[in-house]
């Protein structure tokens, strides 16, 4: 699960590219680059033909004109691959890299390469994706009373919402309204039975969804973290839970594949992106990214980090250029020897984001820029640290991560293009660089800083501005993270009321039966490392307490051990 930007806390977790049903394929899966486009019966003068109204009427505001670039590959090179002896399968197409998505054994590829339409092929994984798992059970909750005030009527995510002005944004009427957001990750279990989410449903502000790793429409299963994303965004139940952008249109799609690590899911992003694309969705929230693979052959190194080597990074730096905000996590080792950002945080012209914790403190395991040809990296940041989502079950948890740092900005980003729907994509971005913390000194730690909506309205309104929103920060939980992990080492999140004590930290099974015991000294830091008691932690639920050696309140918090 490296590539998933987050984890829930004790939660077990285009037009010719839209895929429809299909069977489980077998043999490797490539990319099959074209030489060009001939004999396309597509024409820029047409584009009804491949884009919808919206995506037409997104950049026709933008003034972006539709480019070779946008036409589906030539159909009749579909058919002479299709018609290659071995019968390899098409999976999907890509307009803007020009080829196609191939399920094949080698020796059929050989046939493949010695088409004359075709360029070069790329291998993308050598395996086919794993049968899609079902969703858990799924537990409706009573609304509470009409809550007071604005903490209460947030709930637990207050703290990740104020931190942006989220409040105040709300209160001068921006809650997504007709904005479309296309959320890319692995699965989304439960999202259309939560009763925090069943305005979304209700209303039927789902407007799709493609399942681009099974195929076909169905993406209520497999994996949670989509679920936990999207409940940043989409969740409205006041006294209980209330997100960035609840009156938002969401398109929901699967590209993850969490059982395995290959660029086929870069490519599955691709497919994605365009058909995101071709229904006009203004805004991409991605919290997946890519360094390492199953096949370390075909891993990145830090040089690809440039924007315009990994096929997700190319696919991010296209959605960009046809008017679409692309909000991608920034990646979650900061910590470790990797470093930097992962693909596609490293494209061009997209907001990658950084987290911090509800202090405005950087996050230890936030990923670092710049990429590899000297750009700032990340560019804005938001709350990634015990952050508030929903559970498949309808529970709330405390998860850790770029991951959720990330559609929380999103939906800012929605609710702010709503509010100054005269700009374009990237003036969007470049307002919010202007209002954030750091906008005089952007670094390669928070990037420009954490985003403020009051701040970046007002200087694009200086005669009109919005009145400041109060409130204070509210101070972070005691958490883990990751969570669930295989790690031998994990990060603790200490609140401040905490961190200048010498502290005892224990990790106990669920009977309590003592496990490991060490001393943290006191620090100003935010978080800790964490060792386990090693490979003798077998997959299951376990209890870490954290208690001041002086004496003091006992604090505890449940780590999943996978």
């Amino acid at each position: 699960m490296k590539n998933l930007l987050g984890a829930v806390a004790a939660l077990l977790l285009l037009v010719a590219a839209a895929p429809g049903a299909r069977a489980q394929t077998t043999g490797y899966r490539y990319f099959v680059y074209f030489k060009d486009k001939a004999g396309t019966p597509y024409s820029v003068a047409q584009p009804q033909a491949f884009l919808s109204a919206r995506a037409l009427a997104r950049r026709s505001r933008q003034g972006i004109a539709v480019r070779p670039r946008d036409l589906p590959v030539s159909p009749a090179y579909l058919t002479q691959l299709r018609a290659v002896p071995g019968s390899p399968q098409v999976l999907y197409t890509s307009r803007w890299l020009n080829g196609a998505v191939v399920a094949c054994d080698s020796a059929t590829l050989v046939q493949v390469q010695r088409l004359p339409a075709v360029q070069s092929t790329q291998l993308l994984s050598r395996a086919a994706p794993q049968s899609p798992r079902p969703a858990g059970a799924v537990t409706s909750i009573a609304t509470p009373p009409a809550p007071a005030t604005p903490r209460a009527t947030y709930g637990p995510a207050y703290a990740q919402n104020q931190l942006l002005g989220v409040p105040g944004m709300h209160e001068a009427g921006f809650r997504g309204e007709n904005m479309q957001i296309a959320l890319f990750d692995a699965g989304f279990p439960g999202a259309d039975q939560l009763t925090a989410l069943q305005n979304v449903q209700q209303q039927h502000r789902v407007a799709s969804t493609r399942n681009f790793v099974d195929g076909g429409r169905q993406v209520y299963l497999r994996n949670g973290h989509g679920t936990a994303c999207l409940s940043t965004i989409g969740g409205e139940l006041p006294g209980y839970y209330i997100g960035t952008a609840p009156h938002a249109t969401f398109h929901l799609c699967i590209t993850e594949d969490i059982d395995s690590e290959s660029p086929v899911e870069e490519a599955n992003w691709l497919a994605a992106a365009e058909y995101a694309d071709s229904v006009g969705v203004d805004v991409i929230s991605s919290s997946l990214g890519y360094t390492t693979f199953d096949d370390a052959a075909l891993s990145h190194s830090y040089a690809d980090l440039n924007g315009r080597t990994a096929i997700s990074s190319r696919a991010a730096l296209g959605a960009a250029r046809v008017g679409i905000v692309v909000v991608n996590s920034a990646g979650n080792d900061g910590g470790n020897s990797w470093h930097y950002v992962s693909v596609p945080a490293d494209a061009d012209s997209i907001i990658t984001v950084g987290a911090v914790d509800s202090l405005r403190n950087h996050a230890g395991f936030s990923s670092y820029g710049p990429t590899a040809d000297g750009r700032i990296k990340p560019t804005l940041s938001s709350m990634g640290v015990s952050s508030a989502v929903l559970t498949p079950s309808g529970t709330i948890m405390r998860g850790s991560g770029t991951s959720y740092a990330c559609p929380e900005l999103a939906g800012l980003v929605a609710g702010f293009w709503q509010a100054n729907p005269t700009l374009t994509a990237q003036q969007v971005i470049a307002a919010l660089k202007n209002g954030a913390s750091q906008a005089q000194s952007p670094d390669n730690t928070l990037g420009y800083g954490i985003a403020d909506f009051g701040k970046a309205y007002n200087l694009l309104h200086p005669s009109a501005p919005l009145a400041a929103s109060a409130g204070p920060a509210a101070e972070s939980p005691l958490a883990i993270f990751p969570n669930p992990s295989q790690r031998e080492e994990l990060m603790l999140s200490v609140p401040p009321s905490l961190r200048r004590q010498v502290l005892r930290v224990r990790v106990l099974d669920t009977k309590g039966a003592l496990l490991s015991e060490q001393l943290l000294p006191a620090s100003p830091a935010a978080t800790a490392a964490l060792r386990l008691p090693g490979r003798r932690l077998a997959p299951g639920a376990y209890l870490c307490t954290v208690q001041p050696v002086a004496g003091g309140a006992l604090q505890t918090v449940r780590f999943v051990r996978q």
